[in-house]
């Protein structure tokens, strides 16, 4: 069966789960993870001898073993258990201990317990792709190239998530979740205006000239076609769907035609000033459930909210609502987006490498993600069948074009793999802000961008 790709976290009642687990911008989680970067040497020797390793054959055999995985959220998440009682079922003898680190501050906590001198843990979960880039700096983890070409592990599934966080062409981890970016819209705007919903293959002139085709401006009747939160997200990354372009090159001027459109619809009443949403700090939610934003791009994350909102009665002016593929310039395949994954990988100091190694196989695999999406979490791959189990959550459209905008063709992480990225995101931030605000220009937000960060590579 072809593999496909789906995001999305569907359950009202795994609101929880799906915010431990990945949500909210890129923006904000790689700043916050950024907070401990090191260039320590990388590499690492094994603290196990060979030997002394347990071995899945073992295992199997009914060894008595335990493997200790080190999580977040123990309470709050779901799919740890259905996982863990999977995978014991399948390996007699093995028992899988949980060790919750916290939420807050799990990278660095994690960090520590690598390079301390007491850490047994076999497998451990990588919360970001920041934290993911200082541990492998740190030569604790352990390179996953081997395992993955000895068991013809298929690494298209993950829709070239994998690429992008490979380190000097070596790849320490496997993501087993993801959310991407879509397209939410409200159908009773359209409907009230007599134009088609949005679709899943609209570039980006289409998408402007819908968002203009349902906005008003009378004064208190204010319908904004689009909506963009004040993430530099929202805009920047219009500019790398093309697979050609990205946020961590040092040159940025392949931004230019997105705030062109994003600035001429501001100063159109198309959608929000910036300068007043981030003043009144109204957060994206709080946008859409007014009921007059027509579409707004955003995470799937978003999803769950949506849904438990709605069913509690709290929103009440955005129930017919869908969601479609993110716009994409001409000559982009629809359904390339932006993303950001939850992963596994295997620290250099894990006592049960190969057995480790079959629990990082299961969770990150078909199987593993069939169990996830039961949960209603977000699988990092899905097959068409298991997309369709999701896809028919009680919450969820019912339209076959919002069940169609789960597939997605191409893969951008949001922040990708940079020694300096934290440095970057600072730089990139600010001429954001102050091209959004109109305080300096496009040309003058893009030459201080290409200037900064230029430097910055050049260090």
């Amino acid at each position: 069966m072809k593999k496909k790709f789906l995001g999305l976290t569907l359950a009202a009642s795994m609101v929880a789960a799906s915010i431990a687990g990945c949500g909210g911008s890129g923006d904000e989680t790689t700043a916050a993870a950024n907070t401990e970067t090191t260039a320590a040497e990388a590499g690492g020797e094994e603290t196990e001898a060979a030997g002394e390793e347990t071995t899945a054959a073992e295992a199997a055999s009914g060894e008595e073993v335990t493997l200790k995985w080190s999580v977040w959220d123990i309470s709050l998440t779901t799919y740890y258990e259905p996982l863990i009682e999977a995978f014991e079922a399948a390996h007699p003898g093995v028992t899988v201990e949980m060790v919750d680190l916290g939420s807050s501050d799990y990278q660095t906590v994690l960090a520590t317990e690598l390079t301390g001198s007491g850490s047994d843990f076999d497998v451990v979960c990588i919360k970001d792709v920041p934290g993911y880039t200082t541990l492998v700096n740190k030569g604790v983890l352990e390179p996953l190239d081997d395992y993955i070409a000895n068991d013809g592990i298929d690494l298209g599934m993950y829709g070239g998530i994998t690429d992008q966080v490979k380190v000097d062409d070596k790849l320490y981890e496997l993501p087993f979740r993801s959310d991407f970016w879509v397209l939410f819209y409200n159908k009773d705007i359209f409907d009230a205006a007599g134009v088609e919903y949005p679709s899943n293959d609209m570039t980006f002139e289409e998408y402007d000239a819908l968002a203009r085709s349902v906005t008003n401006t009378e004064p208190g009747q204010e319908v904004y076609g689009a909506h963009y939160h004040t993430w530099r997200s929202a805009v920047q990354l219009f500019g790398i769907l093309d697979g050609k372009n990205s946020i961590v090159g040092g040159t940025y001027d392949f931004t230019k035609p997105y705030y062109e459109m994003v600035l001429k619809q501001q100063q159109d009443g198309v959608c929000q000033d910036y300068a007043t949403l981030k003043t009144s700090s109204l957060h994206y939610s709080g946008a859409f459930s007014q009921g007059n934003v027509a579409m707004m791009n955003m995470g799937s994350w978003f999803i769950p909210t949506l849904i438990e909102k709605i069913n509690a009665g709290e929103y009440t002016e955005c129930t017919n609502w869908g969601i479609a593929k993110y716009p994409h310039a001409e000559g982009v395949e629809p359904g390339s987006t932006l993303a950001t994954i939850t992963s596994l990988a295997i620290p250099t100091s894990a006592p049960n490498k190969e057995l480790a190694w079959e629990f990082v196989k299961f969770v990150t695999g078909e199987e593993g993600a069939e169990i996830i999406a039961s949960t209603g979490s977000i699988p990092a791959t899905m097959n068409d069948d298991i997309a369709a189990m999701v896809a028919s959550v009680e919450g969820f459209p019912a339209d076959e074009s919002s069940k169609e905008a789960l597939q997605t063709a191409n893969l951008y992480l949001e922040m990708p793999v940079h020694a300096k990225s934290s440095e970057i995101e600072t730089v990139l931030n600010e001429a954001h802000d102050g091209i959004m605000t109109e305080s300096i220009t496009i040309d003058d937000g893009i030459a201080q961008m290409n200037e900064k960060i230029g430097a910055l590579l050049a260090e």
